[in-house]
């Protein structure tokens, strides 16, 4: 990962990099910066041949987005970006049209209560209430396979070792892009890649942080909110996703092989030359969309929907 030099990346890559790093507005103007982050849509190109609705999703706002000629018996339920403060269902949509191709089955994404209005477990539970109501309308669990990024890739480990734990069916699989697994901030990676991840950085996670769980009382090491201290165990087919600037790279490699430790069937894709949440540049990056590709291809195989 000391060797970014030696990633050649398309032009359509670097306009991305130069997008998010433009993206300066202090943090402590809060809905300045999430109007900001709204405009990340833009780096996704508008997929073809997919439609969507607004959908309440047992009390959980959402977008359904289905493309034509999709396998309906299946659904993925995905969750955003934003470390619990950004972002929204509506800044994933297209990128979830492109992953829901690549599936070929619908992706229901979630807008779920944000930080620091809403602190954890708040985020996690309208994971649980939105797959609740996806049982309640006639899909297996094991037909939902929960994915994700950023904030939203831990929310889909996250919700399956509730369920879990809970002793109640689980999710068909995981897919967890550029999670944040580690609420310590320590792993090396957080130094080695600060120069390369234009999107996030230590003190920006410190602030998602804060929001999140300051005042909770929740201890950084306690395994409901960090995946990488967490028993892994039981978890369902899972793949992971990084791109190597990242400065979470670390902590995913971490993770990854954690599950992989954990007797878990274990995938992972690496972006050479990745931004953090690189499924941003859905349809107009060609490295975003090799890896959507090749996540879209693997959720058939662990589905069997071919």
């Amino acid at each position: 990962m000391s060797d970014h030099d030696a990633v050649e990346l398309s032009p359509e890559a670097t306009a991305f990099a130069d997008f998010f790093a433009a993206m300066v507005i202090p943090e402590s103007e809060l809905d300045a910066l999430r109007t900001r982050v709204e405009s990340s849509h833009l780096m996704a190109r508008e997929p073809e041949g997919v439609t969507y609705r607004e959908v309440d999703a047992g009390g959980v706002p959402g977008i359904w987005c289905e493309p034509v000629d999709a396998n309906t018996d299946y659904v993925l339920l995905h969750g955003h970006a934003g470390g619990s403060v950004f972002s929204s269902a509506v800044v994933d949509r297209k990128l979830a049209g492109h992953i829901a191709k690549a599936a070929g089955a619908p992706v229901l994404v979630m807008d779920f209560r944000r930080a620091p209005e809403h602190k954890y477990p708040a985020q996690v539970d309208d994971a649980e209430a939105a797959f609740n109501w996806l049982l309640s309308e006639g899909y297996a669990p094991g037909n939902i396979i929960t994915i994700g990024h950023s904030i939203g890739g831990f929310i889909a480990v996250a919700l399956a070792l509730r369920l879990r734990d809970k002793k109640q069916p689980l999710p068909g699989a995981i897919v967890s892009i550029s999670p944040w697994c580690d609420l310590e901030i320590a792993d090396k990676t957080m130094e080695t890649n600060a120069g390369t991840d234009k999107i996030l950085n230590k003190d920006l996670l410190a602030f998602f942080r804060d929001a999140w769980v300051g005042g909770t009382g929740i201890e950084f090491t306690d395994t409901r909110i960090n995946l990488n201290r967490a028993d892994l165990s039981g978890l369902p087919p899972t793949l992971v996703s990084w791109g190597t600037y990242e400065v979470l790279a670390g902590e995913d490699e971490e993770f990854a092989a954690r599950v992989k430790d954990a007797g878990i069937d274990t995938t992972t894709v690496v972006v050479p030359g990745g931004q953090h949440s690189y499924v941003y540049g859905a349809g107009r990056v060609p490295e975003a969309d090799a890896a959507i590709a090749q996540i879209g291809a693997w959720v058939r195989e662990k589905t069997k929907t071919w």
